[in-house]
């Protein structure tokens, strides 16, 4: 077997500055896609259906606009896309790696040309990222995404284990046996690729169900998969209802896998119905998940403040606070806290909210009425609240658009209700500590959240940072020194938390595609049979499946 895929090299980031050609691509491919409306199907066995059972997608920053139609599958829909995927299958894993794997780069290569405009597009209008946060998800990261993980997926394949004298061992990297179920999260339109992507490439064949508030994106990147040469029913594109679908596609025997990225509430009811149908399976199913986090900046007394401000800002604020690993509570200490506050306002006052059209916009809108009323509702409470301040923003508006301004909490309680929740949103609560209490401080940090996704510590302290890097050993999968806690890059940072922000097996690394979509068979193959006479094999129960594995022909 031939090797040869290098090592990738990461996309690089367009800017769209302007008088940029790229800028004004992409806004004349926004401006294109902003006064169609497409019906949405459920693509299954590559057959597009058009269920009838629909909704509207609306831009979260103009929700009098509505871009696309959403065609929900029933769970006989649902059923088709399992079925379809479990008759895709043989032909599927059969086919050689490479050429599985060729299927994804050349999918990458259509994401770095025609491709870009179109799912940039799509997740700007239907996501409201900005042009930058777009670019940085659904180009870059996915592009990324697909070029490592076939390297990746090469690079396991040559791991085997040791052979002696006269004997021959070897691993053989099979899919799992089954159908794999990727379920999709609203915020990055690359996740949602990957999760149906990585496995697919490997062998296995998907039920793909995307985010409501992500179908736009996730059927113009299905449509891409499809483009590049994805045989029919290998990925199952179901846009559907989320507990109608958990309820017919979890008690399915032949589930094999589950690849999620959501809320920590709904991977545990996934892991709980998988326990109660666990006597239906053909085989255990394997499940990895990345869900909620509260991650943390924390501050040395030695820090620098003006590059902590900066953290804060970029990390609690960038996409709205609506990133997994966005700062979401500070421990600044006081020595150093008027100066940082200052800069926050400062940067925040520089920062125009917008719709995302507007490329001068850095705030765009959260994704919808359900999430802005949440956020919303936090705020209040801390208006309300004589243990709290706001001492940045505070205001929201939805009258265009679902806008909440980037918001800085101030509390004098390190387990205020803005500092234990998970909100996602923009809105970022600090606690000012005493610095001689720092070691306490430590302590509350470690032990105020359940989650353990990202953190950040800023000191130039050198003895200082290896203390809290200790000190908070479990308190974050991702653990950031001197930098926001968010933008890990595919290949650099391998991504995934412990605690209840998931099963940490690490996307953008070989740990993802090992844990959930590989599955090891080991074959021993004699060279000789040590002059024993077959009739021993034959006459030895145990050695049967020794005479199995002898070389053939």
């Amino acid at each position: 077997m031939q090797f040869p895929l290098s090592l990738p090299v990461n996309e690089p980031i367009r800017q769209y500055a302007p008088n940029d050609p790229a800028r004004a691509s992409l806004q004349q491919k926004l401006k294109q896609m902003a006064n169609e409306k497409i019906e949405i199907p459920c693509i299954i066995g590559g057959q597009e259906i058009f269920t009838g059972r629909a909704f509207n997608v609306k831009m979260p920053h103009s929700h009098k606009e509505s871009i696309a139609r959403v065609h929900l599958a029933s769970p006989e829909e649902i059923q088709k896309a399992a079925n379809s995927a479990l008759r895709a299958k043989h032909d599927w894993q059969h086919m050689p790696w490479n050429e599985r794997a060729a299927i994804f780069l050349r999918a990458a290569e259509l994401l770095a040309g025609p491709y870009r405009d179109i799912l940039n597009a799509a997740t700007m209008l239907g996501q409201s990222k900005n042009a930058y946060q777009a670019e940085i998800d659904s180009a870059c990261e996915l592009i990324d995404f697909l070029r490592f993980n076939a390297y990746y997926y090469q690079q396991l394949q040559k791991e085997q284990p040791l052979s002696v004298e006269g004997v021959s061992n070897s691993l053989e990297y099979r899919p799992l046996e089954g159908f794999v179920v990727a379920i999709t999260p609203f915020n990055f339109t690359a996740i949602g690729g990957n999760l149906a992507a990585a496995p697919a490439m490997l062998g296995n064949t998907v039920v793909w169900k995307p985010s409501d508030t992500q179908v736009l994106s996730a059927y113009y990147t299905m449509k891409l998969f499809q483009e590049a040469g994805l045989p029919p029913g290998v990925i199952n594109f179901v846009p559907a209802d989320g507990p109608e679908f958990g309820e017919t596609i979890l008690s399915h025997p032949d589930l094999a896998g589950v690849h999620f990225t959501g809320s920590t509430g709904t991977f545990q009811q996934i892991w709980q119905t998988i326990g109660k149908n666990i006597d239906k399976y053909k085989t255990f199913p394997r499940l990895v998940g990345e869900t909620g986090g509260k991650d943390f900046v924390f501050a040395h007394p030695s820090a620098d403040w003006e590059s902590a401000a900066t953290g804060l800002v970029r990390g609690a604020f960038e996409y709205q606070g609506q990133k997994c690993s966005a700062a979401s509570r500070a421990y600044l200490p006081q020595s150093l806290y008027g100066k940082i506050q200052e800069k926050i306002i400062s940067d925040l006052s520089t920062m125009k909210m917008g719709d995302v059209r507007d490329f001068g916009c850095f705030i765009n809108a959260v994704i919808d009425e359900r999430s802005f009323k949440k956020i919303s509702t936090f705020i209040e409470i801390a208006k309300a609240s004589s243990d709290a301040k706001i001492i940045a923003g505070g205001n929201s508006k939805m009258d265009v658009g679902y806008f909440i301004e980037p918001t800085v909490i101030e509390t004098t309680k390190p387990l205020f209700r803005t500092m234990v929740e998970e909100i996602f949103g923009p809105v970022l609560t600090i606690h000012v500590y005493d610095d001689s209490k720092l070691d306490e401080t430590l302590r509350i940090c470690d032990e105020t959240s359940p989650y353990a996704l990202t953190g950040a510590i800023f000191a130039q302290d050198r003895q200082a940072v290896e203390m809290m890097s200790k000190r908070l050993i479990n308190a974050a999968g991702n653990f950031y020194i001197n930098d926001k806690p968010t933008g890990a890059t595919v290949g650099q940072q391998p991504f995934g938390g412990a605690r209840k922000s998931g099963t940490n097996d690490k996307a953008g690394s070989h740990l993802n595609l090992f844990s959930l979509a590989l599955s090891e068979n080991g074959e021993r193959k004699l060279q000789s049979a040590e002059g024993l006479p077959l009739s021993f094999f034959k006459l030895n129960p145990w050695n049967e499946s020794m005479l199995n594995a002898l070389p053939r022909g």
